[in-house]
């Protein structure tokens, strides 16, 4: 999710008002006043017609999706079995504070995130360690190497992908011990229990499903501080990076998050890249609006339209 909306929408905003603000300051009259001393109709010229009828629009979007609500897709597995592939979710913008559009400047505060939430936040760069052996942000890929293991430090050319939208699990407050071995997690010394639902069941056709399915992926409900949800367990697929490791500290810093994906063994997080600054926070998902599993692999999945992310 590299494609910055908001952006484009803020300097569209910011162009069409300008273009039809200084127009009625200082063009406005003397152009109708000409035209009627000449007796001829008065019309706006194009750029200030255009201006004109879509400033109101663009501002109107700008503000609902900065303030209000924002529409994101699900472009990976990682948050599977709560979010599918092709799921489109609505994420509430206004749950952890208002921001300044593009920019992500907090300038009101409404609350903070809660462990259990499902968050969307921008990717802050993977912790690495320079020649002094000092621990920095550098930029990366959700694609990028699938085999981390212990002893990782960076990728040799890191791609700056920093303002791409990622969506997690958040397991760890400011302030929190964690520990994660495998799937299991402990939270200041108490282990977070789940109960076994069942094997995974899927659609071999589709690559995510294909995956779960090869690896005799299980699927558990997870109780995490009163939030229920399940999560899907493949112990065989490959050894996971446990927390602490040399990257990681088991103590959550103050103002970021630990967060985690649903797939335990399919996701890239915070073992992975370490916590996520608040100031990196974009909002908290919390409804599935549209479902497409693709042409030949289910379509539209009517069941999952309408569903609360939890």
């Amino acid at each position: 999710m590299d494609f910055d909306f908001s952006a484009i929408l803020l300097g569209l905003t910011v162009l069409f008002g300008v273009v039809w603000g200084l127009d009625r300051l200082f063009f406005y009259r003397r152009r109708k006043a000409r035209l009627a001393a000449q007796g001829r109709e008065y019309r706006d010229p194009a750029p200030v017609d255009w201006s004109r009828s879509l400033f109101p629009v663009v501002l109107v979007v700008l503000v609902l999706r900065s303030f209000v609500a924002e529409p994101f897709r699900i472009p990976s597995g990682s948050m599977m079995p709560t979010l599918d592939v092709g799921d489109f979710i609505l994420v509430n913008k206004f749950a952890y504070g208002l921001r300044v559009p593009a920019f992500n400047n907090k300038f009101l505060s409404l609350g903070e995130p809660k462990r259990g939430d499902v968050v969307v936040f921008r990717f802050p760069g993977y912790l690495c360690r320079d020649e002094a052996g000092r621990l920095r942000r550098v930029g990366g890929d959700e694609s990028g190497p699938p085999m981390l293991g212990p002893g990782y430090r960076c990728p040799e050319q890191p791609l700056p992908v920093q303002q791409q939208n990622w969506i997690k699990r958040v397991i760890g407050l400011p302030g929190d011990v964690v520990e994660v071995h495998d799937s299991q997690i402990t939270i200041n010394g108490k282990p977070v229990k789940a109960d076994y639902v069942g094997p995974f069941t899927g659609d071999r056709r589709r690559p995510e499903d294909a995956e779960l399915l090869a690896y005799g992926a299980t699927i558990w409900n997870e109780h995490l501080d009163g939030v229920d949800h399940l999560i899907a367990r493949m112990p065989d697929r490959m050894p996971t990076q446990p927390i602490p490791n040399e990257l990681v500290p088991s103590r959550v810093p103050e103002d970021c998050y630990l967060v985690m994906g649903d797939d335990r063994e399919n996701s890239l997080d915070s073992r992975w890249w370490g916590c996520v600054p608040e100031k990196n926070l974009a909002g908290k998902a919390f409804l599935i609006w549209m479902s497409w599993k693709g042409w030949g692999t289910g379509g539209v999945d009517w069941r999952r339209i309408g569903t609360v992310v939890h």
